[in-house]
């Protein structure tokens, strides 16, 4: 993630594949994505998804060397990684991994209150990358069992109080939006509802693509699945699960 400039603190800044199988990962995302892949700037364990050109995602072969699984990670921007850490801990999340150095920046991966993995990045950032625009990801859904509890967690540690950030409550979901555009998702149960025991918490990341029932054939045939969870199902998605069990959802619709 080296290049010349910063996204706003709290906003997504990347997401990135932690992976096992570099080889077989570049396999599966070129079938079902079409994406092409260059040398990142953190290394041979590492590379950049490319669509038309246009980085998308990195891939990084240290799901082993890590200890954690293999898993679709959404970053965020962070001013001061000591200090979000610091909160993550006070509000009852957990830093598993870092601040770690990488290139230009530093990397942290953690864990809110109820399980759900994220990371930030202290750092520069790929110019231009900024979610739902272009080739990066549509959007980040957080599929968990109390939205509202969820959004009390990352508005406090990512600072979405501040003017730039809007959270709207819609139809039992927690939308995020940044100078008026969407930019993640937190979706759980009705506010005065119970928690959903049956629900993992964890981060999704939206890719677009131009046929879903296409996208979910070619990841059949690259050895993936479609996942059977609890959330969100339209004719417009589809879960799906990489050879390696690392879950995204593929989406026709392009507006949040």
């Amino acid at each position: 993630m080296s290049a010349s400039d910063r996204a706003g603190p709290g906003t997504p800044c990347w997401v990135s594949l932690l992976t096992g199988d570099l080889a077989g990962a570049q396999r599966f995302y070129g079938k079902v994505l079409g994406w092409t892949f260059r040398a990142g700037s953190l290394g041979e364990d590492f590379l950049v998804g490319l669509r038309e050109g246009r980085p998308v995602a990195g891939i990084g072969n240290v799901a082993r060397s890590m200890g954690v699984p293999v898993s679709w990670t959404a970053y965020f921007a962070v001013d001061d990684a000591d200090a979000v850490a610091a909160r993550i801990r006070e509000r009852g999340g957990t830093v598993a991994v870092g601040p770690l150095a990488f290139g230009s920046g530093r990397a942290v991966l953690a864990a809110d209150p109820d399980g759900a993995v994220f990371g930030f990045w202290e750092g520069r950032v790929l110019p231009g990358w900024t979610i739902g625009s272009g080739a990066a990801p549509a959007w980040l859904e957080l599929r968990t069992r109390n939205g509202f509890d969820a959004a009390q967690f990352y508005g406090a540690i990512f600072g979405w109080d501040s003017q730039d950030t809007d959270l709207a409550y819609e139809d039992d979901a927690v939308m995020v939006r940044v100078h008026g555009h969407t930019v993640a998702c937190l979706r759980g149960g009705g506010v005065e509802a119970a928690p959903d025991p049956r629900i993992r918490p964890r981060w999704h990341v939206y890719f677009c693509v131009d046929d879903v029932d296409q996208a979910v054939r070619a990841a059949l045939e690259a050895g993936g699945g479609v996942a059977e969870e609890i959330g969100p199902t339209t004719e417009h998605e589809a879960t799906l699960r990489d050879p390696e069990g690392g879950l995204f959802t593929v989406t026709t619709d392009q507006t949040r």
